[in-house]
Protein backbone atom coordinates (compact mmCIF):
# COMPACT_ATOMS: atom_id res chain seq x y z
CA UNK A 1 0.00 0.00 0.00
CA UNK A 2 1.10 3.56 -1.02
CA UNK A 3 0.12 6.95 0.51
CA UNK A 4 2.04 8.88 -2.64
CA UNK A 5 1.39 6.93 -6.14
CA UNK A 6 -2.20 6.41 -6.90
CA UNK A 7 -2.70 2.58 -8.21
CA UNK A 8 -4.29 2.32 -11.82
CA UNK A 9 -6.28 -0.98 -11.81
CA UNK A 10 -7.24 -3.00 -15.29
CA UNK A 11 -10.04 -4.47 -13.81
CA UNK A 12 -12.32 -7.42 -15.31
CA UNK A 13 -16.38 -7.56 -15.22
CA UNK A 14 -18.01 -11.34 -15.03
CA UNK A 15 -21.41 -11.13 -14.98
CA UNK A 16 -23.75 -13.61 -12.77
CA UNK A 17 -27.14 -13.61 -13.26
CA UNK A 18 -29.41 -11.90 -16.30
CA UNK A 19 -30.53 -9.11 -14.61
CA UNK A 20 -28.12 -8.17 -11.38
CA UNK A 21 -24.96 -8.78 -10.41
CA UNK A 22 -20.94 -9.14 -11.41
CA UNK A 23 -17.63 -10.38 -9.94
CA UNK A 24 -14.91 -7.53 -10.14
CA UNK A 25 -11.16 -8.76 -10.89
CA UNK A 26 -8.19 -6.52 -10.51
CA UNK A 27 -9.12 -4.56 -8.06
CA UNK A 28 -7.47 -4.16 -4.74
CA UNK A 29 -9.70 -2.15 -2.71
CA UNK A 30 -6.62 -1.82 -0.21
CA UNK A 31 -5.09 0.60 -2.50
CA UNK A 32 -4.93 3.93 -3.30
CA UNK A 33 -6.83 3.63 -6.56
CA UNK A 34 -6.66 6.31 -9.18
CA UNK A 35 -9.82 8.32 -9.93
CA UNK A 36 -10.42 6.43 -13.56
CA UNK A 37 -10.52 2.95 -11.23
CA UNK A 38 -12.91 4.66 -9.04
CA UNK A 39 -15.08 5.62 -11.81
CA UNK A 40 -14.91 1.99 -13.61
CA UNK A 41 -16.17 0.48 -10.10
CA UNK A 42 -18.99 2.71 -10.30
CA UNK A 43 -20.04 2.24 -13.51
CA UNK A 44 -20.24 -1.51 -12.90
CA UNK A 45 -21.94 -1.26 -9.45
CA UNK A 46 -24.39 1.33 -11.68
CA UNK A 47 -24.64 -1.09 -14.50
CA UNK A 48 -24.98 -4.60 -12.29
CA UNK A 49 -26.39 -3.09 -9.18
CA UNK A 50 -24.58 -5.72 -7.06
CA UNK A 51 -20.77 -6.30 -6.93
CA UNK A 52 -18.54 -8.58 -5.80
CA UNK A 53 -14.20 -8.61 -5.22
CA UNK A 54 -13.04 -11.59 -4.01
CA UNK A 55 -9.88 -11.41 -1.59
CA UNK A 56 -10.26 -8.34 0.32
CA UNK A 57 -8.21 -8.35 3.26
CA UNK A 58 -9.68 -5.15 4.68
CA UNK A 59 -9.66 -3.44 8.37
CA UNK A 60 -11.99 -0.52 9.63
CA UNK A 61 -9.50 2.27 7.82
CA UNK A 62 -9.16 0.67 5.05
CA UNK A 63 -12.87 -0.08 4.14
CA UNK A 64 -13.42 3.60 5.28
CA UNK A 65 -11.12 5.07 2.80
CA UNK A 66 -12.26 3.14 0.08
CA UNK A 67 -15.93 3.28 0.73
CA UNK A 68 -15.18 7.08 0.80
CA UNK A 69 -14.39 7.13 -2.50
CA UNK A 70 -18.26 6.66 -3.53
CA UNK A 71 -19.53 9.38 -1.41
CA UNK A 72 -19.59 11.08 2.16
CA UNK A 73 -20.17 8.07 4.28
CA UNK A 74 -22.94 7.67 6.97
CA UNK A 75 -23.11 6.47 10.78
CA UNK A 76 -22.85 2.84 11.33
CA UNK A 77 -26.88 2.85 11.75
CA UNK A 78 -29.44 5.28 13.15
CA UNK A 79 -30.06 3.49 16.25
CA UNK A 80 -27.37 0.14 16.06
CA UNK A 81 -24.80 0.78 18.17
CA UNK A 82 -21.38 1.05 16.55
CA UNK A 83 -18.27 -0.78 17.95
CA UNK A 84 -15.96 1.39 19.68
CA UNK A 85 -13.84 3.84 17.89
CA UNK A 86 -15.57 2.96 14.63
CA UNK A 87 -18.29 5.28 14.25
CA UNK A 88 -18.98 4.47 10.56
CA UNK A 89 -19.33 0.92 10.64
CA UNK A 90 -22.71 -1.19 11.39
CA UNK A 91 -21.43 -4.47 12.67
CA UNK A 92 -23.31 -7.81 11.81
CA UNK A 93 -22.82 -10.71 14.07
CA UNK A 94 -25.38 -13.60 14.24
CA UNK A 95 -23.45 -14.27 17.54
CA UNK A 96 -24.94 -10.58 18.68
CA UNK A 97 -28.27 -11.33 17.32
CA UNK A 98 -27.33 -9.57 13.92
CA UNK A 99 -29.83 -11.22 11.06
CA UNK A 100 -31.25 -9.83 8.34
CA UNK A 101 -33.27 -12.64 6.77
CA UNK A 102 -36.05 -10.38 5.55
CA UNK A 103 -36.24 -8.84 2.12
CA UNK A 104 -35.23 -5.29 2.92
CA UNK A 105 -33.65 -1.98 1.16
CA UNK A 106 -31.02 -0.78 3.34
CA UNK A 107 -32.68 1.88 5.87
CA UNK A 108 -35.62 2.78 4.49
CA UNK A 109 -37.18 3.95 7.47
CA UNK A 110 -35.13 7.37 7.21
CA UNK A 111 -35.58 10.57 4.44
CA UNK A 112 -32.33 9.79 3.39
CA UNK A 113 -32.13 5.89 3.20
CA UNK A 114 -28.20 4.99 1.97
CA UNK A 115 -26.63 5.12 -1.88
CA UNK A 116 -24.48 2.35 -1.76
CA UNK A 117 -23.95 -0.32 1.05
CA UNK A 118 -20.12 -2.38 1.63
CA UNK A 119 -20.10 -5.46 3.66
CA UNK A 120 -17.01 -6.67 4.13
CA UNK A 121 -17.28 -10.50 5.00
CA UNK A 122 -15.21 -11.73 8.35
CA UNK A 123 -16.61 -14.93 9.23
CA UNK A 124 -18.43 -16.99 7.38
CA UNK A 125 -20.01 -20.59 8.30
CA UNK A 126 -18.38 -23.66 6.52
CA UNK A 127 -22.16 -23.78 5.11
CA UNK A 128 -24.84 -21.74 4.58
CA UNK A 129 -25.40 -17.86 4.80
CA UNK A 130 -25.92 -16.93 1.53
CA UNK A 131 -27.13 -13.63 0.59
CA UNK A 132 -29.83 -13.01 -2.25
CA UNK A 133 -30.17 -9.45 -3.98
CA UNK A 134 -32.77 -8.16 -6.10
CA UNK A 135 -33.34 -5.56 -9.18
CA UNK A 136 -35.89 -3.25 -7.94
CA UNK A 137 -35.43 -1.37 -11.65
CA UNK A 138 -36.17 -4.76 -13.57
CA UNK A 139 -38.65 -5.83 -11.20
CA UNK A 140 -40.46 -2.50 -11.75
CA UNK A 141 -40.28 -2.94 -15.53
CA UNK A 142 -41.24 -6.03 -15.52
CA UNK A 143 -45.15 -4.68 -13.98
CA UNK A 144 -48.27 -4.90 -16.35
CA UNK A 145 -48.59 -1.32 -17.59
CA UNK A 146 -51.76 -0.92 -15.36
CA UNK A 147 -49.80 -1.92 -12.01
CA UNK A 148 -46.92 0.37 -12.91
CA UNK A 149 -49.16 3.67 -13.76
CA UNK A 150 -50.45 2.80 -10.08
CA UNK A 151 -47.39 2.10 -8.58
CA UNK A 152 -46.29 5.87 -10.06
CA UNK A 153 -48.67 7.05 -8.15
CA UNK A 154 -48.52 5.49 -4.46
CA UNK A 155 -46.88 6.81 -1.68
CA UNK A 156 -46.16 4.69 1.17
CA UNK A 157 -45.12 4.96 4.77
CA UNK A 158 -41.98 3.12 6.02
CA UNK A 159 -40.69 2.51 9.48
CA UNK A 160 -38.32 0.53 11.68
CA UNK A 161 -40.93 -0.45 14.25
CA UNK A 162 -42.73 -2.58 11.39
CA UNK A 163 -40.28 -5.12 10.47
CA UNK A 164 -39.08 -6.23 13.70
CA UNK A 165 -42.93 -6.34 14.77
CA UNK A 166 -43.45 -8.60 11.90
CA UNK A 167 -40.69 -11.07 12.95
CA UNK A 168 -42.08 -11.73 16.43
CA UNK A 169 -45.90 -11.97 14.97
CA UNK A 170 -44.87 -14.57 12.72
CA UNK A 171 -44.23 -16.56 15.82
CA UNK A 172 -40.46 -17.18 15.18
CA UNK A 173 -37.89 -18.58 17.91
CA UNK A 174 -35.74 -15.10 19.10
CA UNK A 175 -32.76 -16.09 21.53
CA UNK A 176 -31.89 -13.45 24.06
CA UNK A 177 -29.21 -11.44 21.76
CA UNK A 178 -31.43 -11.05 19.00
CA UNK A 179 -34.11 -9.39 21.32
CA UNK A 180 -31.68 -7.00 22.48
CA UNK A 181 -30.68 -5.84 18.95
CA UNK A 182 -34.46 -5.69 18.29
CA UNK A 183 -34.99 -3.83 21.04
CA UNK A 184 -31.92 -1.06 20.40
CA UNK A 185 -33.59 -0.98 16.50
CA UNK A 186 -36.84 0.43 17.85
CA UNK A 187 -35.28 2.92 20.49
CA UNK A 188 -35.66 5.72 18.19
CA UNK A 189 -39.27 5.51 15.56
CA UNK A 190 -38.59 6.76 12.95
CA UNK A 191 -41.51 6.85 10.13
CA UNK A 192 -40.96 7.96 6.53
CA UNK A 193 -43.29 8.80 3.28
CA UNK A 194 -41.78 7.16 0.27
CA UNK A 195 -42.75 7.52 -3.08
CA UNK A 196 -43.22 3.64 -4.53
CA UNK A 197 -41.54 4.31 -7.67
CA UNK A 198 -38.12 6.44 -7.41
CA UNK A 199 -35.99 8.13 -9.77
CA UNK A 200 -32.55 7.45 -9.87
CA UNK A 201 -30.73 10.35 -9.42
CA UNK A 202 -27.53 9.09 -11.24
CA UNK A 203 -29.01 7.03 -14.10
CA UNK A 204 -32.71 8.29 -14.74
CA UNK A 205 -33.99 4.46 -13.72
CA UNK A 206 -37.08 3.65 -11.98
CA UNK A 207 -37.05 1.48 -9.47
CA UNK A 208 -39.75 -0.11 -6.47
CA UNK A 209 -39.36 1.63 -3.01
CA UNK A 210 -40.51 -1.34 -0.73
CA UNK A 211 -39.25 -3.75 1.54
CA UNK A 212 -39.76 -5.25 5.43
CA UNK A 213 -40.19 -1.55 6.29
CA UNK A 214 -42.84 -0.40 4.06
CA UNK A 215 -46.00 -0.48 6.09
CA UNK A 216 -48.75 1.43 4.54
CA UNK A 217 -49.67 2.31 1.55
CA UNK A 218 -51.19 6.43 2.10
CA UNK A 219 -55.13 6.54 0.92
CA UNK A 220 -55.59 2.71 1.58
CA UNK A 221 -56.60 1.04 4.11
CA UNK A 222 -54.07 -1.34 6.38
CA UNK A 223 -55.46 -4.29 4.73
CA UNK A 224 -55.47 -3.44 0.97
CA UNK A 225 -52.18 -1.60 1.67
CA UNK A 226 -50.88 -5.40 2.84
CA UNK A 227 -52.18 -6.31 -0.41
CA UNK A 228 -50.88 -4.08 -2.55
CA UNK A 229 -47.04 -4.01 -1.24
CA UNK A 230 -47.87 -7.93 -1.29
CA UNK A 231 -48.54 -7.76 -4.75
CA UNK A 232 -45.59 -5.15 -5.75
CA UNK A 233 -42.89 -7.01 -3.55
CA UNK A 234 -43.91 -10.59 -5.76
CA UNK A 235 -42.45 -8.86 -8.71
CA UNK A 236 -39.20 -7.72 -7.08
CA UNK A 237 -38.51 -11.45 -5.43
CA UNK A 238 -39.04 -13.09 -8.51
CA UNK A 239 -36.09 -15.55 -9.08
CA UNK A 240 -35.58 -13.56 -12.36
CA UNK A 241 -34.64 -11.02 -10.66
CA UNK A 242 -32.32 -11.92 -8.23
CA UNK A 243 -28.33 -12.84 -7.67
CA UNK A 244 -27.54 -15.36 -5.16
CA UNK A 245 -24.02 -14.98 -3.79
CA UNK A 246 -22.23 -17.60 -1.57
CA UNK A 247 -19.81 -15.71 1.07
CA UNK A 248 -15.89 -16.63 1.27
CA UNK A 249 -13.98 -15.00 3.96
CA UNK A 250 -12.45 -11.45 2.83
CA UNK A 251 -15.18 -11.09 0.37
CA UNK A 252 -16.29 -7.74 -0.64
CA UNK A 253 -19.65 -6.32 -1.56
CA UNK A 254 -20.85 -3.61 -2.75
CA UNK A 255 -24.65 -2.71 -4.10
CA UNK A 256 -26.66 0.41 -5.09
CA UNK A 257 -29.11 1.13 -2.44
CA UNK A 258 -31.36 2.57 -4.81
CA UNK A 259 -32.08 0.04 -7.06
CA UNK A 260 -31.95 -3.22 -4.78
CA UNK A 261 -33.64 -5.25 -2.13
CA UNK A 262 -31.44 -8.17 -0.08
CA UNK A 263 -32.05 -10.93 1.86
CA UNK A 264 -29.35 -12.74 4.56
CA UNK A 265 -30.17 -16.40 4.36
CA UNK A 266 -30.28 -17.95 8.32
CA UNK A 267 -29.70 -21.47 7.16
CA UNK A 268 -26.25 -21.51 9.75
CA UNK A 269 -27.85 -22.49 12.86
CA UNK A 270 -25.63 -22.42 15.74
CA UNK A 271 -22.56 -21.59 13.49
CA UNK A 272 -20.94 -17.90 13.37
CA UNK A 273 -21.44 -15.19 10.84
CA UNK A 274 -20.14 -11.88 10.83
CA UNK A 275 -19.72 -8.89 8.09
CA UNK A 276 -18.33 -5.57 8.52
CA UNK A 277 -21.11 -2.85 6.69
CA UNK A 278 -20.33 0.67 5.66
CA UNK A 279 -22.90 2.82 4.02
CA UNK A 280 -22.67 5.94 1.46
CA UNK A 281 -25.37 8.64 2.02
CA UNK A 282 -27.45 9.05 -0.39
CA UNK A 283 -30.23 11.86 -1.19
CA UNK A 284 -33.99 11.67 -0.25
CA UNK A 285 -35.68 9.33 -3.48
CA UNK A 286 -37.81 10.90 -5.88
CA UNK A 287 -40.88 10.09 -7.48
CA UNK A 288 -41.76 10.23 -10.82
CA UNK A 289 -44.28 13.23 -10.23
CA UNK A 290 -40.84 15.11 -8.71
CA UNK A 291 -42.11 14.56 -5.66
CA UNK A 292 -39.24 13.82 -2.51
CA UNK A 293 -39.65 11.73 0.26
CA UNK A 294 -40.98 13.05 3.94
CA UNK A 295 -39.73 12.13 7.55
CA UNK A 296 -43.07 11.86 9.41
CA UNK A 297 -41.37 11.15 12.69
CA UNK A 298 -37.66 11.04 14.09
CA UNK A 299 -34.87 12.92 13.37
CA UNK A 300 -32.02 11.05 11.75
CA UNK A 301 -30.08 13.89 10.48
CA UNK A 302 -27.48 13.49 12.71
CA UNK A 303 -26.85 9.30 10.87
CA UNK A 304 -25.90 11.49 7.96
CA UNK A 305 -24.49 14.76 9.51
CA UNK A 306 -21.24 14.33 7.48
CA UNK A 307 -22.85 14.55 3.78
CA UNK A 308 -23.76 18.02 2.76
CA UNK A 309 -26.23 18.78 0.35
CA UNK A 310 -23.97 19.43 -2.14
CA UNK A 311 -22.70 15.70 -1.79
CA UNK A 312 -26.01 14.37 -1.64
Amino acid sequence: MTDTIATHAKIGIRRLAGNIGAEITGVDSRSRLDDDTIAQVRRALLDHKVVFLRGQSLDYSRQVAFAERLGPLTLGHPTLESPPGQPLLEEIDSHKGGRANHWHTDVTFVDRPPAFTLLHAVVIPPVGGDTIWANTGTAYQSLPDDLRDLADRLRIVHTNAHDYAAVYGRGERVDAATEKVGRQFVSTVYETEHPAVRVHPETGERSLVLGGFARTVLGFSPSASRDLIRLLQEYVTRPEQTVRWQWRVDDLAIWDNRATQHYAIFDYGTEHRRGERVTVAGPPPVGVDGRPSVALKGNASAYYAGATEADL
